[in-house]
């Protein structure tokens, strides 16, 4: 029994199985290490974990955040404004003030589901750099033709 059907439990020798050195091609890049169930399903794990990391929704909680920020202190500074200068009831500017703190609170609301949605992706962005390194992605030796 060769030194690769060693490895892979289940493999008998001879039905050409036990080329566990081998590469595999995925698109156009060279896969390096061996190729078995265990390494597949790996594989898997690590193709589900780029394609949930690609979309990242929270820089667009944080951005929803900046935007309504900044809008709410525009138009809370016109509405204490319309405040400070009106002689009579400044019916407008008591919409301006509704509107500039509901535009805060939706902006603070955006923040704390940010802060959430980083954190998930910190954790499968470690997830993901564990798998890498389990499949010796990062390691240039393993590129190297033999």
């Amino acid at each position: 029994m060769s030194q690769g059907a060693a490895r892979l439990p289940g493999c008998l020798a001879g039905t050409g199985a036990e080329r566990a050195d081998s590469t595999t091609t995925r698109g156009s890049a060279r896969v390096p290490g061996p190729v078995n169930a265990d390494t597949q399903d790996l594989r898997a794990r690590l193709d589900l974990l780029q394609e949930s990391l690609a979309i990242r929704q929270s820089t667009t909680h944080f951005a929803h955040t900046g935007v309504s920020t900044i809008a709410a202190l525009l138009i809370g500074g016109a509405s204490a404004k319309l405040f400070h200068d009106s002689l009579r009831t400044p019916h407008l500017a008591y919409g301006a003030a509704v509107l500039s703190l509901a535009l805060l609170v939706y902006g603070l609301r955006n923040y704390w589901k940010g802060r959430a949605a980083l954190a998930d992706e910190l954790k499968r962005f470690e997830a993901l750099l564990e798998l890498r390194s389990r499949l010796s992605l990062d390691n240039p030796a393993a590129l190297l033709p033999r």
